[in-house]
């Protein structure tokens, strides 16, 4: 295979800590320490080889950092490059050969080591693996601030106006307003990790599970009717609490079944009677993917009794659903298209297509467009069915 040589960036003090951090598995032979006579000359089972890099087919992304990678090991100055490992004869067994574990050759990239300190975004590993950090290689630590459900600002616009509030429970019934159809949308989504390795720990060296806090907030803006002082129609707050636990089943088909896990979400209006809506639910959870084209997160909950006195929406999960189902496929580097359906309620469907930027490993910000149809475009509205057209910009995890 003829490569051509790509001229590394940066100072060769960069590049030299880069190589001494950088990890890789020799596809050609076993690994052997090198022998080097300085004492801070890096192993060769520490180096790529351009085999590996060949073998990622599926992510055109992650096989360009891979070369780039094994580019700059081989413009380093020759006395820092250890010279490639001698496959050992039967008759003469190597000294000092470390031990290796198996390389899954359907999974090439999720055992390269991060070497820039930003593993949660190293686009190496899979989407599902950096979003909820599921292996040692996309760990970013705890406490970390970190995007969870979209993050944009859009302009919206209703195939009818608003309809006024209602509610089975008593009291719970609004006054007429007299609202656009047209608003803006602004959302807000982050978490952090609170804990990792809570049972995996050291039985698992390669994944870890971990505990998460979220919070979700989801504003309507009614920034052109200026005869209501351009009022806020609607905020929803969403706190939750979410447990992942790594899996790595591989299904039929090339799928791989990533994660799974449970969580307990509390979502209200902040308003009181006769705006209030609330409700509380515990969740399972689940998400498998194929390469990075496609990924599919399902999440079925139950609803936590209140006090009938004191629901402010007794019917809610028979309008917005028990499960929700989303499905994103990749198509390519920059473009995005998903499908959520809420089902098991009358439920609601919504379609979205974003486009990255800029360079999509350069850039989090997205242009999105987006249509909902059906229940629960926000809980205030969850009993009215809404088909909403949305477009505007998104950040993506940042």
């Amino acid at each position: 295979m003829m490569m051509k040589k790509i001229k590394p960036k940066g100072s060769s003090a960069v590049l030299a800590a880069t190589l001494l951090i950088a990890t890789g598995w020799l596809a050609a032979a076993s690994p052997v320490q090198a022998q080097g006579s300085a004492a801070n000359t890096p192993r060769a089972d520490s180096l790529l080889t351009w085999q590996q890099c060949q073998n990622i087919t599926a992510d055109k992304d992650a096989r360009l950092a891979c070369f780039d990678r094994w580019a700059q090991q081989q413009s380093l100055p020759a006395t820092t490059v250890p010279a490639a490992p001698v496959a050992s004869s039967p008759s003469t067994p190597a000294e000092n050969t470390q031990a290796q574990p198996p390389v899954d050759a359907a999974i090439p990239a999720t055992r390269v080591v991060e070497v820039n300190g930003d593993a949660c975004r190293d686009r190496q590993y899979s989407a599902l693996s950096r979003f909820w950090e599921l292996e040692n290689g996309t760990d970013c630590g705890v406490f970390g601030l970190r995007g969870y459900r979209p993050i944009d600002v859009t302009f919206a616009m209703a195939t009818d106006r608003p309809q006024t509030p209602t509610s089975p429970a008593p009291n719970h019934t609004g006054t007429p307003m007299d609202y656009q159809p047209g608003e803006m949308r602004l959302n807000l989504s982050l978490r952090t990790k609170l804990a990792q390795g809570m049972l995996t720990g050291g039985a698992d060296p390669t994944r870890k599970d971990s505990l998460w806090f979220g919070y979700t907030q989801k504003s309507t803006w009614q920034v052109f009717n200026a005869e209501l002082s351009r009022p806020f129609r609607t905020t929803d707050h969403e706190p939750e609490v979410m447990y992942v636990y790594p899996t790595d089943m591989h299904l039929p088909g090339g799928w791989r079944w990533r994660y799974a896990g449970l969580g307990l979400v509390h979502q209200s209006n902040g308003q009181t009677e006769p705006l209030s809506r609330s409700w509380n639910r515990i969740y399972l959870m689940g998400g498998v993917e194929l390469d990075n084209r496609f990924v599919l997160n399902m999440r079925a909950w139950k609803r936590i009794s209140e006090d009938p006195t004191k629901d402010d929406n007794p019917d809610i999960a028979s309008y917005i659903g028990r499960a929700e189902f989303s499905a994103l496929w990749n198509p390519d580097g920059k473009n995005s298209l998903g499908l959520t359906v809420r089902a098991f309620g009358k439920g609601s469907q919504r379609l979205e297509y974003t486009r990255a930027i800029g360079d999509p490993s350069q850039s989090n910000l997205r242009f999105v467009m987006q249509v909902f149809n059906g229940y629960g475009d926000t809980l205030v509205d969850y009993n009215r069915k809404r088909t909403v057209f949305s477009v505007g910009l998104r950040l993506v995890d940042f």
